[in-house]
């Protein structure tokens, strides 16, 4: 089970109101207070005493998940995600809701997952974890569980949130953080990892990223999301799921046996945090940039992703009608640049960050950061499958669009010194250098979609003018988004 902490909050609000334990927000009730309650308080909770909608469903489900376990054994539903994890009340709410609706005073048998996927959340998850740690009653579940924590990291919100570089460089160090702590109580941590197919939510080549994780992080367990066209691309024959299986296996011995090859200086984590912070401003200021949401609504095919059912979820968070990146799925933020082929999520903010370091005469730095520290490495290689299945040539009339040139042009020179960039540091003459075979294989699926594309973009453009024939134009808009995705292998 999957829900949003906001869900959680406003359940357990609706809960204690009902119960005579709250009169005004959760949020002016004594923390201390509201986690004895969390905690300890029992309460029965009664479905039909709320109004249908998010509230009684979210009830429902977790009344569900005891009779799921009562019929199929506790491994049918034993496992409760929490989106956009944020602080303590997060992982309580969830505990509270699991006992008051479902579990009452037998030991809870479910896992309790915390997924931090904004900067905020990851940068505040260590002190989360220490405190709950802290917590008896948390402990004492954690015990009855085996003394293990499994952690989400998001990889496709928290790119959205803070852009390429800040985001896979959050995750890196907060693994870290998290394992440290973990150990500290006697916990073992399993990181399950929350990745689609493009670089921008996570994908690349699996083997490569996770031999490339430090000692530093646990490694008990590899458990990461395999999404989209991504499952059948990489597990849909029996060749392609050995395989594939055999590379996340040897990805997790590689680690454990040759991890310390990926130990970094203190001067390398100095660089990163440089390059970290540098593209972070940069990509700060597209998404702040008054065109962006604009840009999204307007001149890709993103609202078109509902009518083609396409994605595991809503297209976006809330009932608010007006599109806000924070409510937007990210699974169709992503998609939605690898279809205008500007992949902007994998790439934006790494040239111009680059580029600030090598003015200042540090492109020896950058090139031995490239070379020896494997995690960097990765990053910059699927940065470049980013880049090599972008093609500005198809958007190239917003060049002088009267609205859009000028974010169209923000994106084009962020794309072009990006791709100058890493080919600099690398010292490759062309991007994919190192993989011929995968660089083959994007250029020919690349001519492939390319006569879908251009229909795709004729159709969003003809629905700027042409109200006569809008239906027929919404209609190849939605029909080209299933081949050039299919095609794409890692386009959502």
């Amino acid at each position: 089970v999957r829900q949003h902490h906001e869900v959680h909050k406003q359940t357990v609000e609706a809960i204690l109101k009902k119960q005579g334990l709250l009169s005004g927000s959760i949020d002016d009730l004594d923390q201390s207070t509201l986690i004895e309650i969390l905690a300890n308080e029992v309460i029965e909770v009664d479905p039909v005493l709320f109004e249908p909608g998010i509230i009684r469903d979210t009830i429902e489900t977790m009344r569900q998940i005891r009779n799921i376990q009562a019929k199929n054994g506790e491994e049918g539903c034993n496992r409760y995600i929490i989106s956009n994890a944020e602080d303590v009340f997060s992982v309580l709410y969830v505990y509270g809701l699991l006992r008051w609706c479902s579990f009452k005073n037998d030991p809870l048998t479910v896992d309790v997952i915390p997924l931090f996927e904004s900067m905020g959340g990851m940068e505040n998850a260590r002190s989360i974890m220490q405190f709950l740690f802290q917590n008896p009653t948390y402990r004492a579940h954690l015990q009855s569980r085996g003394n293990r924590q499994t952690i989400m990291l998001g990889f496709s919100d928290g790119t959205k949130d803070g852009g390429y570089l800040k985001a896979n460089w959050s995750i890196f160090k907060t693994k870290e953080e998290l394992t440290a702590i973990c150990r500290d109580y006697g916990i073992r941590a399993i990181f399950f990892d929350g990745r689609g197919g493009l670089p921008a939510r996570g994908g690349g080549k699996t083997h490569l990223f996770y031999a490339a994780q430090s000692q530093k992080i646990a490694n008990y367990e590899i458990q990461l999301t395999i999404q989209g066209q991504t499952i059948s691309s990489q597990f849909g024959t029996s060749d392609h799921f050995k395989y594939n299986a055999e590379q996340l296996i040897t990805a997790a011995l590689s680690q454990h046996v040759y991890g310390h090859a990926n130990t970094i200086s203190a001067e390398a984590r100095k660089i990163m945090e440089e390059l970290s912070e540098l593209s972070h401003q940069k990509y700060l200021a597209l998404k702040n940039h008054p065109m962006s949401i604009p840009y999204y609504e307007n001149k890709s095919a993103l609202r078109f992703y509902s009518a083609a059912n396409i994605g595991s979820r809503l297209a976006k968070r809330g009932e608010n009608k007006k599109l806000t990146l924070s409510d937007l799925r990210a699974i169709l933020f992503v998609g939605s640049w690898s279809q205008l082929k500007q992949n902007v999520p994998g790439y934006f903010g790494v040239g111009s960050a680059l580029k600030k370091l090598n003015d200042n005469g540090r492109l020896a730095e950058l090139k031995s950061l490239f070379n020896e520290f494997p995690y960097f490495k990765i990053l910059i290689l699927n940065s470049m499958m980013a880049l090599s299945k972008s093609n500005f040539d198809l958007t190239k009339y917003s060049a002088k669009d009267q609205d859009y040139a000028e974010f169209w042009n923000i994106l084009y020179e962020e794309y072009k010194l990006s791709k100058k960039m890493v080919l600099l540091i690398s010292g490759y003459s062309n991007l994919k250098e190192e993989e011929p075979v995968t660089k083959k294989s994007i250029e020919i699926r690349e001519k492939i979609v390319l006569p879908l594309l251009i229909v795709q973009q004729h159709a969003l453009q003809m629905l700027e003018s042409d109200t006569r024939h809008k239906e027929m134009f919404e209609k190849m808009v939605t029909r080209s988004l299933y081949g050039n995705i299919n095609a794409g292998r890692n386009s959502a």
